[in-house]
């Protein structure tokens, strides 16, 4: 490894995941700090939501001052193939442009991310064995093999000339994980009698108690749970959990159902865990439209949507208008997954749509059918043990998860701790960890096939339709005299009146008003249509203000004959 030159220091930037769960994006600098290198370390993605950002379903992390250190990124590493660590990949790799390492089964995910993109031809993409090695320039990164809820969940270990970086990524300490081997507790050792300068880790279950269980439980109560149902069984799960899939499938088996998979994310999953060995002993699958042939209690549906999503395939069942699934009373459907906060509402309604219906629910906090893929508290401190880190950064979670774990560090006798926000530009050495500097940072949105600013004014316009309303008015002027020969019209959409005779009076309330405004102006003012708009704006807003107490978007169109 080169030696450290007196300037250079070794920083650590979150972009993204330190302050919301979700949406990871770290990256780590090394030389002096007018030409430092970069590694990027995932590149994830959250999601929307309907009342928050209507319309808008992925949510990005802002990269702008990685973009402007772009010809000194040297690598982008990914852990693990979860959304929130991979999914803005595709989105934004235009931006940073460098080259991209992950292991097998993540790597089938990012290329088809890529594939849909059109980016999979510009792409360096090199897989890296498990338990592999890799160098990028100042950079010495090992892959230590972890357990999660996903296949092939990586920590790096990243040596500098300034220390060693020990970055979990998502993680637990599960002792059977079914899919995978189990932690790597004599490379974690190891890396501790070496020395950890820092570790960046998750924080996510800080405030839960003990340990996370085991997949090899979930398998267990899984085949209880559907050995008692009669009719048809929905299990539904996290796609990328295909511990949890094979779980599933084999209890199934094992109770005389056939699986039939729903969704499109069940099937790229379980395609991409096949394209690399897994799954290689399941029973085979059948079709949807295969499914309906067969009897009540031979079919089981693994589908996606257990977070509510208004367009997955459970939404779309419980609401009857799925093309090929139907379930009714007597049928069961197992939620085999946990409540992501911020997803009460959906999921319960969710809930109560099958309900309504007669369909028999399961959930974790009937049946154990459900554990969580980070670590609760006894892991955390079973991994401070092992690592014995000089400095704890704790990563992904809230800001309430990141001050609590940074306590649990500080009792735990790490000699330093720091909380960090995205945008925190952290020096981890020469010298004591502290922040050095504050870089732009915030979020980014996909509306459709576009990527637009927090303040993007398509969106703060839909922010206000959605709460406000809308009134289009509309005119026509002569050339001669610029005289009213038509309108003004006026029509709404998204406010409310008691019947239809209550809203044609609003409506003669809003035209008097645009009338009104029209009259007072100026001979010279009616020669400008900007000034006609902005003059019948306000009123028009006025007015609409004293009948629905809203203050509506107003569009005002002006035509001239």
């Amino acid at each position: 490894m080169i030696q450290a030159k007196p300037d250079d220091e070794l920083v650590f930037l979150p972009l993204g995941g330190s302050g919301e769960i979700g949406m990871n994006l770290n990256a780590y600098g090394f030389g002096p700090p007018d030409a430092r290198q970069w590694i990027v370390v995932d590149i994830g993605v959250t999601f929307g939501r309907e009342d928050a950002t209507p319309g808008i379903e992925l949510v990005l992390p802002d990269p702008s001052y990685l973009e402007e250190e772009r010809e000194n990124i040297i690598g982008i590493v990914l852990t693990h193939a979860h959304e929130d660590h991979i999914g803005a990949l595709g989105w934004l790799w235009p931006r940073l442009k460098a080259p991209v390492y992950a292991t097998p089964f993540t790597a089938a995910l990012v290329r088809e991310k890529l594939r849909e993109r059109g980016l999979l031809e510009k792409v360096r993409l090199t897989e890296i064995p498990l338990k592999g090695k890799l160098t990028l320039g100042p950079f010495e990164i090992d892959f230590v093999t972890l357990t999660h809820s996903i296949p092939e969940p990586n920590g790096l270990a990243i040596r500098t000339p300034l220390g060693m970086v020990w970055h979990t990524g998502d993680w637990k300490l599960d002792p059977d994980p079914l899919i995978g081997e189990t932690t790597d507790e004599a490379q974690l050792r190891a890396m501790a009698e070496e020395g950890i300068l820092a570790m960046v880790c998750d924080s996510t279950n800080v405030f839960v108690e003990g340990h996370a269980g085991s997949e090899s439980d979930v398998r267990v109560k899984l085949k209880q749970v559907i050995a008692g149902c009669k009719g048809k069984v929905a299990v539904t799960a996290f796609a990328s959990n295909v511990a949890r899939i094979e779980s599933a499938i084999k209890a199934a088996h094992t109770c005389g159902r056939t699986v039939c998979l729903v969704g499109r994310s069940m099937h790229r999953i379980v395609a991409a865990a096949k394209g690399v060995g897994l799954l290689a002993d399941a029973p085979d699958l059948i079709d949807e439209d295969e499914a309906g042939a067969l009897p009540d209690e031979n079919v089981l549906y693994l589908c996606t949507g257990s977070q509510g999503e208004v367009r997955a395939a459970l939404s779309r069942i419980a609401r009857g208008d799925h093309r090929n699934v139907v379930l009714r009373a007597g049928d069961t459907v197992i939620f085999s997954s946990r409540v992501i906060p911020g997803n009460e509402a959906a999921i319960h309604t969710l809930y109560n749509q099958f309900i309504e219906r007669g369909v028999e629910l399961v959930t974790a906090d009937d049946e154990m059918v459900h554990v969580s893929g980070h670590p609760g508290r006894d892991e955390l401190k079973q991994m401070y043990q092992w690592a014995r880190p000089r400095i704890a950064v704790p990563v992904h979670g809230e800001r309430r998860h990141l001050l609590e774990h940074m306590k649990l560090a500080e009792s735990l006798q790490v000699p330093e701790a720091l909380a960090p926000s995205n945008g925190d530009l952290i020096r981890l050495a020469p010298g004591p960890a502290t922040i050095i500097d504050e870089v732009p940072s915030g979020r980014l949105f996909v509306d459709g096939n576009v990527i637009v600013g927090a303040e993007d004014d398509a969106l703060r316009d839909r922010r206000r339709l959605a709460e406000q309303g809308a009134v289009s008015v509309s005119l026509a002027i002569g050339e001669r005299k610029n005289a009213l020969l038509a309108g003004p019209n006026v029509s709404v959409r998204g406010l409310a009146a008691g019947d239809e005779e209550d809203m044609e009076a609003a409506l003669d309330d809003l035209e008097a008003a645009a009338k009104a405004a029209y009259a007072k102006l100026g001979p010279a003012d009616r020669e400008d249509d900007d000034l006609i708009e902005a003059a019948l704006v306000r009123a028009v807003r006025k007015a609409a203000e004293k009948v629905w107490g809203k203050r509506p978007l107003v569009d005002v169109s002006v035509l001239r004959i």
